[in-house]
């Protein structure tokens, strides 16, 4: 019988249709995270922020002993250095701990105050919400002490905090473990340069870093414009010096990511580095205990080789405040001048590559804002987005460094090409956070992206992501 059947002719059955990937449940699924979800998610992140609480710090004037003061059973540990009333009460600097669990905060007054971070966040979004006041906040004053500038957790101890000031040669080394005023540890420098007869102005310490291969080696930038080593397991006096050509302040330093590589920012505008291991000079007739420069970069020169920028302002030399490396790209350092520019310098290729110009004083009817302190900004953890106080109004500038042309800062970012690739879909723009007070310093959480933010007027404001609250009717949402 088949020889009767007629065969239908072979059609070939199309392919269904593929349905699109649930991009949002994906990375659950597989258990990883793309770089670009990440990047398409850090521009929720940054809509999302607004200011959610302000901690009023205030010093009472009446000394008192050293105590922890225990707020819904979580310890703070508070220490104070009372100055004259000349100075303002500034936040100088604030850095988590490496697990995010304490914050340490210093002052100008040389106030120095370890939070539990999270009963600051569960007084904002939490059932204990007010319990956090000035009152609740007990402060030690010792008269007749400096003011501290930087502070750092020990990466090796996290017991332990380092502070430093900018009127002293020493470095102040705390164990918050047991109740105590003074530190139990100071580290002090070998000598002091010849600065004629007034060396005062230039004994001061201004930034520290620690070596995340040996946790005993701590690094401290001088107003001399020379960076001091230490090795705790040796003495307590430093056994290395890192000098420059020019005698000049430095504001900031950072390690390369194999500690090999000391980066140090000046007032004059000019990052240097230095060669652990030796350098591009030869030793034969040199010191046995200072290392020499191994080059030098013109912040001013590099940004002037960027024609679109040249053609559009006016470029001058500036002071940098701050240098950070990108915890996302370990190539990309970031660089804070004191006009309120903000940029990228890649290491590997020795170039500026994002630059963020903030509109000037006067196109909003402000003036520029002189400060007097450092602004330290801070790099998000998760991605490459870089905080940093405004110069001239209250407002947190939230900036996309993204290492690629897409990102809205890169200086060879082109509008009209990007908005016909793939990588628009998650270009961020820059966003300013109007926040109730002027920035001088800010530290983000290691891993929920909440920022801290430390002010002129002594304030501590917490920025993190709208909370709303679920309204229940009858058992059900």
């Amino acid at each position: 019988m088949d020889r009767y059947l007629v065969r239908a002719p072979r059609q070939e059955n199309p392919r269904p249709p593929l349905r699109p990937r649930w991009e949002r449940i994906i990375p659950e699924i597989e258990g990883r995270i793309t770089t670009k979800y990440r990047r398409e998610s850090s521009r929720l992140i940054v809509d999302s922020y607004v200011e959610a609480s302000a901690i009023v710090h205030s010093c009472s004037s009446e000394p008192t002993s050293p105590s922890y003061v225990r707020v819904m059973g979580t310890p703070f540990l508070v220490m104070a250095r009372a100055l004259s009333g000349r100075i303002r009460d500034e936040i100088s600097d604030l850095e988590f701990d490496s697990k995010g669990i304490y914050l340490a905060a210093v002052t100008k007054s040389g106030c120095l105050t370890v939070y539990d971070f999270e009963t600051l966040y569960c007084s904002t979004y939490g059932s204990v919400s007010g319990l956090l006041d000035e009152k609740a906040t007990n402060l030690l004053h010792i008269p007749n002490c400096v003011s501290f500038d930087v502070v750092r957790w020990n990466p090796a101890n996290q017991d332990e905090v380092v502070c430093s000031s900018r009127q002293s040669d020493s470095v102040h080394l705390f164990d918050i473990s047991y109740i105590s005023s003074e530190p139990h540890e100071v580290l002090r420098r070998r000598r002091f340069k010849s600065w004629g007869l007034n060396p005062e102005p230039y004994k001061g310490l201004s930034d520290l870093v620690f070596s995340s291969e040996d946790k005993s080696r701590l690094l401290a930038a001088g107003l001399d414009g020379t960076v001091y080593i230490w090795d705790r397991r040796r003495s307590n006096v430093n056994y290395l010096e890192l000098t420059t050509n020019a005698k000049c302040q430095l504001n900031s330093i950072e390690l390369g990511v194999e500690n090999h590589i000391v980066f140090g920012a000046s007032r004059h505008g000019t990052i240097y580095a230095w060669d652990l291991r030796g350098g591009r000079g030869s030793f034969a007739f040199q010191s046995h205990n200072e290392v020499p420069l191994l080059t030098s970069f013109k912040i001013s020169s590099m940004l002037e080789k960027i024609g679109s920028l040249k053609a559009q302002s006016n470029i001058v030399s500036t002071e940098v405040h701050s240098i950070n490396f990108d915890p996302c790209c370990s190539y990309q350092l970031a660089f804070h001048l004191d006009d309120g520019w903000s940029g990228v310098l890649n290491v590997n290729t020795l170039s500026v590559t994002h630059v963020h110009c903030p509109p000037p004083a006067w196109l909003d009817g402000t003036e520029l804002k002189l400060c007097r302190t450092l602004r330290r900004p801070t790099w998000l953890p998760t991605c490459s987005i870089y905080a940093v106080g405004s110069s001239s109004r209250k407002g947190l500038y939230l900036l996309d460094f993204y290492p690629h042309k897409s990102s809205s800062c890169h200086v060879d970012f082109n509008e009209e090409l990007n908005s016909m690739s793939e990588e628009s879909r998650g270009t961020v723009q820059n966003r300013i956070v109007p926040v109730s007070d002027y920035v001088t310093v800010c530290a983000a959480h290691p891993f929920n992206n909440t920022i801290i933010v430390g002010t002129e007027q002594s304030s501590l404001l917490l920025l993190s992501q709208k909370h709303g609250n679920c309204e229940y009717s009858n058992g059900s949402p």
